[in-house]
């Protein structure tokens, strides 16, 4: 299982990010200004799913908060339909949400080989999980990893990723 080789087809420099937009609600020319005059980026948060309906309900939240989201779905990175490692590179994300479900031994132990990958090691993570106190147990005391556990609401969410998120960070 590699994480550093995708199905993705190349596209020229550029062309990613274009392809990448959605409607009016990512880019540059619709964020607000800078103090410095010149359009202020939004953090981009990428979510980790397995479940469709889980990232599109994330995605609303997170960009109804002013958040630039980027998606992929879990069984797509498993399968190596999507090269967690590459997107990560591509879309830079200050914060990634990613959810582990059952088999969470199995599943803990993916989302450890995926952490250790060179461009993924320096992000913040926001973990979801349908049964806490069971991750808990299994991943033990870490200030590193904030563990929010379902049915959760989507502000928690929304709170976690902003406390997660570098000072610097507009949102």
């Amino acid at each position: 299982m590699s994480l550093s080789r995708g199905l993705r087809p190349w596209t020229p420099p550029g062309e990613h990010d274009r392809l990448c937009r959605v409607g009016d609600r990512v880019g540059a020319q619709n964020d607000p200004p800078s103090s410095e005059g010149h359009p202020a980026r939004k953090p981009v948060i990428a979510v980790f799913n397995s479940s469709s309906d889980t990232v599109d309900m994330l995605r609303t939240a997170l960009e109804g908060q002013g958040f630039h989201t980027v998606i992929g779905h879990i069984p797509e990175v498993k399968s190596g339909q999507l090269d967690l490692v590459e997107f990560i590179q591509d879309h830079a994300p200050a914060v990634i949400v990613y959810d582990i479900s059952p088999p969470y031994e199995a599943n803990w132990t993916f989302f450890r080989l995926v952490r250790s990958a060179e461009p993924v090691k320096a992000r913040q993570f926001i973990i979801t999980t349908t049964n806490k106190p069971v991750l808990d147990n299994l991943v033990g005391e870490t200030e590193a990893i904030e563990i929010i556990g379902k049915p959760y609401d989507l502000q928690q969410v929304v709170d976690a990723v902003r406390a997660a998120l570098p000072p610097t960070s507009p949102a």
